[in-house]
């Protein structure tokens, strides 16, 4: 399809103005009458970079006139802004160009006239009169030119603001952090009692309300214990993690569960240096539990007290100066990050751009590892910067291999808090869009959130970013988070969860037929869980899809429950884990289990996957449940076949058909056989003979049998 990197032209400001004029004269019959969007910018106050000279002063582009004009000196960047006198609702920006225009250029909005936000931007300016369709709130306006299309200036004849007075009062940004976010300094009394505290309330809640971040601001903590339970993250506040080092433990063990730890889910740790009292850290996570930007000054060991069980997880952006113990941890996967030396594995580790990671060796041992990662952009985080909370937004990296921190300062943006709306339980999504239209971006404290609409993230370069795990519950069927077609949105940190009406979709990264290029700037969506079912019955048709060319998944686990509350065949029904429509898209770190039919669907040309982890639906109730016409189930991941390149490396899939073991499926992978289609380092296992697999992918791969939980594998496909 057509990717496409500008708008064309729409209406000239002439026909504009005629259909504003006759929007204002004309209603029909029945129809309630609504604000037309006016001409806010004429005659307003007008101020420039610079001007060319005295006869194209700034104030030329907004007086009305198509005879005189602004214009700029000869270099880059410059810009020009109207104040509109107070925040008013836009809708359209115009701009008749002369001859000496901009080819690379942004449209950016303002309450203050200091902190921007970017409403539009193009690198293929033409010239000409163009219209942008502009949704934010804001009283200054700027157009900000980076490259020129002549030798020239920048020269405007018209710069016209559309839109709407009397929005109604504006949502302030910034402000406090609510009471579930716990801040500490070095001088704090009583840290330990306070992390003992919230672990007690959350060891075993597994599907509780509670939410809590801890945040440590910079400096030295000593004899710390922080053991992490469920809906919990713990994060230091430097630029750094060295900035914030804990003398002692940042710990997950399995206590709670007999020592199983399959089911430590949905909690984090990020962005702290720590030194293990006993040289050594226990992580003994699965799903839904990143460890991010940590650096362990010491070793790392992944199981629980007594090497009991655990199901997998994900490092990235870390230094472990010692071993990472992996034992009995069934899959993992590293990104980007730095090890002392890694020992043992059972069924995929798989490592992308590590320092120290074990040479490729699958399946004996079953390392699966690629010297680099080939796109990646880590998750956004807040610090302090002084005594200022910022959010900092990391830069795009290509071919990257080692931590993104430990060359000097980190490459990326920071963003003030108060370009954040700072968003507190009890907020409605009426609310939490009016921030988005303004042109705040979102910080979501802890807690949980039902909305009643769907949350629309329009806006390029928007960052969502959600801390304590906040969950978000659609009502009524809709749709959670629907994103548009547009550069850079970061969507971070937090958990989508179905609610009992059945949603079409719970999070849309890009409308159906997206067509833009994202290339140079993709949107990343990073620590977004989709649980469908456990904390109650909820419904889904589809938990994700992926639209936009050249998303970037990087971790994410999208759940139909298997246990918790409100779990059945039919109760939680979710028949669609994850769809990919776009192209050239980007999944590092994908989980994805148990849902009716495919997990993963992948339509888009030109994807990618650095691990998969997988199990089927485990309450099957029969064969015919799961027949899907004259295959025996659903493909844990289906490549359609209309596609003619995908890759992807160290992926597994796994049945444990409880209910009926005698279910049989042909395989946990389909694909088309093209030369483009390629996958290495596949597995499928059946869990102590409930259910087999006949094959790995399409009908190659021996088929698992008996109740021995031995995989099988597929090096290279085709």
């Amino acid at each position: 399809m057509p990717r496409l990197s500008d708008h064309p032209p729409r209406l000239t400001a002439a026909a504009l103005a005629a259909a504003l004029v006759a929007a204002l004269l004309v209603l029909l019959p029945g129809t309630a009458a609504t604000a037309a969007p006016a001409l806010l910018s004429q005659g307003k106050p007008a101020t420039a970079s610079s001007v060319e000279n005295a006869g194209t002063p700034a104030g030329a582009a907004v007086d009305g006139d198509n005879g005189t004009r602004w214009s700029s000196r000869f270099a880059d960047p410059q810009w020009i802004q109207v104040d509109l006198g107070a925040p008013a609702r836009i809708g359209q920006v115009v701009l008749r160009w002369e001859t000496a225009a901009a080819k690379a250029y942004r449209v950016e909005l303002s309450n203050d006239g200091s902190t921007w936000s970017t409403a539009y931007s193009t690198t293929a300016g033409v010239g000409g009169t163009v219209t942008h369709d502009i949704t934010g709130t804001a009283r200054y306006v700027r157009v900000h030119g980076t490259e020129r299309t002549t030798g020239y200036g920048y020269s405007l004849w018209e710069f016209q603001v559309y839109g709407t007075d009397g929005t109604g009062p504006v949502i302030p940004g910034g402000g406090d952090l609510g009471p579930n976010v716990i801040v500490f300094d070095p001088s704090t009394p009583n840290i330990q009692g306070r992390l003992d505290q919230v672990f007690a309330q959350q060891e075993s809640a597994q599907f509780g309300s509670g939410r809590y971040q801890f945040l440590f601001k910079p400096g030295t903590y000593n004899g710390l214990n922080a053991q992490i339970g469920f809906y919990t993250s713990i994060s230091g506040l430097g630029l750094s993690p060295d900035d914030t080092t804990i003398n002692g433990d940042v710990t997950v063990d399995a206590g709670w569960f007999g020592g199983n730890a399959t089911q430590n889910f949905w909690r984090s740790a990020e962005n702290l240096a720590l030194n293990p009292v006993n040289g050594t850290n226990r992580w003994a996570v699965s799903q839904a539990a990143p460890f991010r930007r940590m650096h362990v000054k010491g070793g790392l060991n992944l199981a629980p007290n007594g090497y009991g069980w655990a199901s997998g997880g994900y490092i990235a952006d870390s230094k472990i100066d010692g071993q990472v113990g992996n034992y009995s941890q069934q899959q993992w996967y590293t990104r980007d990050s730095s090890i002392g030396g890694w020992s043992n594995a059972v069924w995929n580790q798989v490592f992308s751009g590590t320092q120290g990671a074990p040479a490729q060796s699958y399946p004996n041992p079953p390392y699966t590892t690629l010297d680099t990662t080939p796109v990646s952009r880590e998750k956004p985080f807040l610090y302090l910067d002084g005594n200022e909370y910022k959010v900092f937004v990391p830069a795009k990296r290509t071919n990257a291999r080692g931590t993104s921190w430990g060359n000097g300062a980190p490459q990326g943006t920071s963003v003030p808090l108060n370009r954040f709306y700072v968003v507190k339980p009890g907020a409605s999504a009426a609310t939490i869009n009016q921030a988005l239209t303004q042109g705040l971006h979102l910080l979501f404290t802890p807690g949980v959130y039902h909305v009643d609409r769907t949350i629309q993230v329009n806006r390029p370069d928007t960052v969502v970013l959600g801390l304590g795990l906040a969950t978000i519950i659609p009502d009524n069927g809709v749709t959670a988070m629907r994103v548009a077609d547009v550069d850079g949105v970061r969507l971070a940190g937090f958990l989508i969860d179905a609610g009992p009406v059945n949603s079409a979709t719970l999070l849309e990264v890009g409308p159906a037929g997206s067509a833009a290029d994202h290339a140079a700037n993709p949107t990343t969506v990073q620590d977004v869980f989709i649980r469908v079912g456990g904390a109650g019955a909820g419904k889904a048709t589809l938990g994700m899809a992926v639209n936009s060319h050249d998303t970037i998944v990087d971790h994410t686990w999208i759940w139909r429950a298997d246990h918790g509350d409100g779990v059945g065949w039919e109760t939680n029904r979710s028949d669609y884990g994850f769809r990919v429509n776009g192209d050239d898209v980007l999944a590092t770190g994908l989980f994805v289990e148990h849902f009716n039919k495919y997990d993963v669907e992948w339509n888009g040309e030109r994807g990618r996957t650095i691990f998969f982890q997988n199990e089927k639906a485990y309450d099957a109730p029969n064969q015919a449940a799961v027949q899907n016409g004259a295959t025996k189930g659903y493909a844990g991941y289906k490549v359609a076949d209309s596609v003619n390149t995908h890759e992807g490396w160290g992926l597994g899939s796994y049945c444990y058909y409880n209910v009926d073991p005698t279910i049989r499926q042909d395989h946990g992978f389909q694909a088309p056989v093209k030369p483009g289609v390629r996958f290495h380092d596949l597995l499928v296992v059946s869990l102590g003979g409930n259910g087999q697999y006949e094959h790995v992918i399409n009908g190659v791969g021996a088929p698992t049998s008996g109740t021995s939980t031995v995989p099988s594998t597929v090096v290279s496909f085709p």
